[in-house]
């Protein structure tokens, strides 16, 4: 069975798992809940805007996030699907700056409208009343789902030799990347080291792209794997969060132990083998709902909106926020967890859907598949990552505004990724 419609661009094969699209789309919905739950905007009697989130404020919503956090998820689906494409490329006898250039311009030429709207909004945003820390709070807001794509677009780089090590010593690699990470983890906190941390970066997340690749070919398919994956990541997080220094959030939080996700911890990884081995253990299930006509139909709509979602669905926010503090913060008043606030949230959440679904019908266009670039220079596609991963990596951890990235960051990754994109267009014709 085919996964996708055609026009989605992606591999179509005789052999493709439906579940992979299906896992991918409850995956967004639970990281577009998540996102709106979590923000904790709210205006103080002087009419200051602030960014409070509900993680830091209420501990009891700690352990949600074990239900919230499926980032591991995406990376395993991120696996599958490369695993698909790179051997489809070599089978058709596209090299690797084309293929690259392909992958690439798919994920980042969606992000080029949202990068318009902050070049924009940066300068004007004085001019219509909406000050400094709206900008701080705002950008920090909208731009931090972009540190997926930072790290993301590494990882599909390297997909030509992380499939080739798969190739040679399967499970082994998975097993390799989770020991190294392991170790990194260890000199980062024992030595307090926490550049040495951050190759968790890679290390976590390319190990959970792995095991992407063992789903791809099979290497997990019997029930017991699965099950130790689950039952073995499970217990492992357990026992390093009540007995190790770890928090038990899954979602990045200071305060309340090491953070888990900042850089990603030895927890995130255990926990992300044991959801895939959830996954692996419901794919049955997951296989007969994948074939009903209206639930895939729904699939295939949100697969061809994908990373439109991703990147607007915050964006959302600082919009419904800038248009709250002209009526005077109306629906802010409210300090996050209390009651009123959450007697706010069924009405926030119809406004932050309606709103990303009208963000979603201007700018999905830019995610409509376009022919990818037949030839070109590998160092265009390379740089490309370059770039997305360091000017992304940037935006997404420090905003912008006076305490945040200055606006020539944002101004230069719209430059650069869009001047990529058109050489790679032209390429094609």
């Amino acid at each position: 069975m085919t996964a996708t419609a055609a026009d989605t661009g992606r591999v179509i094969t005789g052999d493709r798992n439906p579940v992979v699209d299906l896992v991918c789309a409850l995956a967004l919905v639970a990281v577009v809940l998540g996102h709106w739950l979590k923000q904790g905007w709210y205006v103080d009697a002087s009419g200051t805007l602030h960014r409070a989130g509900l993680l830091g404020i209420a501990p009891w919503t700690h352990p949600l996030t074990w239900v919230f956090q499926v980032m591991p998820l995406f990376f395993l689906v991120g696996g599958y699907v490369n695993a698909l494409w790179w051997r489809h490329a070599r089978e058709r006898g596209i090299g690797y700056g084309p293929w690259l250039a392909g992958r690439i311009g798919r994920l980042t030429r969606p992000l080029l409208p949202l990068l318009a709207f902050w070049v924009v909004v940066v300068p004007l945003a004085p001019f219509v009343g909406l000050d400094g820390e709206w900008l701080r709070i705002a950008s920090l807001t909208s731009l931090v789902p972009t540190w997926f794509l930072a790290v993301y677009v590494v990882v599909v780089a390297l997909v030509p030799l992380t499939l080739a090590a798969w190739d040679r010593w399967g499970l082994w690699t998975l097993v390799g990347a989770s020991a190294a990470a392991l170790f990194v983890v260890g000199l980062s906190l024992g030595l307090e080291l926490d550049l040495v941390g951050d190759l968790n970066v890679l290390l976590v997340w390319g190990a959970i792209h792995q095991a992407g690749y063992a789903w791809r070919d099979g290497a997990l398919a019997r029930r017991s794997h699965a099950l130790l994956l689950a039952v073995g990541g499970l217990a492992a997080t357990l026992a390093v969060v009540t007995v190790g220094p770890y928090g038990v959030s899954m979602v990045g939080v200071d305060g309340f132990g090491v953070n888990n996700t900042n850089p990603p911890r030895i927890t995130i990884l255990s926990f992300g083998l044991a959801m895939i081995g959830l996954v692996l253990l419901a794919e049955p299930v997951l296989q007969r709902l994948a074939v009903r006509p209206r639930i895939w139909s729904l699939v295939v709509l949100l697969d061809l909106r994908m990373m439109t979602v991703y990147l607007w669905h915050l964006a959302a926010l600082p919009i419904l926020g800038a248009l709250s503090l002209w009526l005077a913060g109306i629906g802010l008043h409210d300090f996050p967890d209390s009651g009123a606030w959450w007697a706010w949230r069924p009405a926030w959440l119809a406004a932050l859907a309606l709103t990303t679904v009208g963000l979603v019908a201007m700018f999905g266009r830019f995610e409509n598949p376009v022919q990818r670039p037949t030839h070109c220079v590998t160092a265009l596609p390379v740089l490309e990552v370059l770039a997305a991963a360091v000017l992304l990596g940037i935006l997404a951890d420090r905003g912008l505004g006076p305490s945040g990235a200055p606006w020539f960051v944002v101004a230069g990754t719209l430059m650069v990724l869009g001047t990529l994109d058109r050489l790679f267009q032209r390429e094609s014709r």
